[in-house]
């Protein structure tokens, strides 16, 4: 039996350190008032992002509630590997807090824009178009690996699909409300990786 208890602890942590700050940012995005239409990103992207998002955080919590509730969906990875994937999930949470400090108000969890949304270009966003979705990235490593769970590894991977799927429908949105600024900007970053240059 493998000992879960300090991947338990670390994985409590990351939750108590980063709930409160995504809590932080979407009270101050929520400070507009304004109602976004969620449902511009299409009903099964709507739907299925935030029902697996949910499958994914239960069985997390059936983890950290008692890891034999969750035995048959657990890999055997060797302790190195579980502690890389703290060390990717910390390394995530400094990314998510830089990306989301630039991003300030014009934070969605949708594609729709706020009315007062501004181009962001700094950061994060200086290099790269989306980046939000690196964090996501590695977060689903860290709590793959720190749970040792395929099912919580499968779970991500679809979330982060999703939101890749609606990166068009996202870019198209911010074409129509920014127009050639945005596709200047589109041109000299990359979507997920930064642009190399020649």
């Amino acid at each position: 039996m493998p000992n879960d208890q300090p991947f338990r602890n670390a994985l409590l942590v990351g939750m108590c350190l980063f709930v409160p700050v995504m809590a932080y940012f979407r009270i101050q995005s929520q400070l507009t008032g304004e109602r976004l239409d969620r449902r511009q990103e299409g009903w099964f992207i709507l739907i299925s992002l935030r029902l697996v998002a949910a499958v994914g955080a239960a069985v997390m919590i059936a983890f950290l509630v008692g890891p034999s509730l969750t035995r048959w969906s657990s890999l055997p990875l060797p302790e190195w590997l579980r502690w890389s994937g703290i060390s990717i999930g910390a390394a995530a949470y400094v990314w998510v807090i830089w990306t989301f400090s630039h991003l300030g108000k014009n934070l969605t969890d949708t594609v729709v824009t706020r009315r007062e949304h501004t181009l962001v270009v700094s950061g994060p966003y200086r290099w790269i178009r989306h980046p939000f979705y690196i964090g996501v990235a590695g977060a689903v490593v860290y709590a793959s690996l720190a749970t040792t769970n395929w099912l919580v590894a499968i779970t991500g991977l679809t979330v982060l699909g999703l939101l890749v799927a609606r990166t068009d429908r996202e870019e198209a949105k911010l074409v129509e409300r920014f127009g050639a600024d945005y596709r200047t900007y589109m041109a000299r970053t990359g979507c997920f990786c930064p642009r190399c240059r020649a």
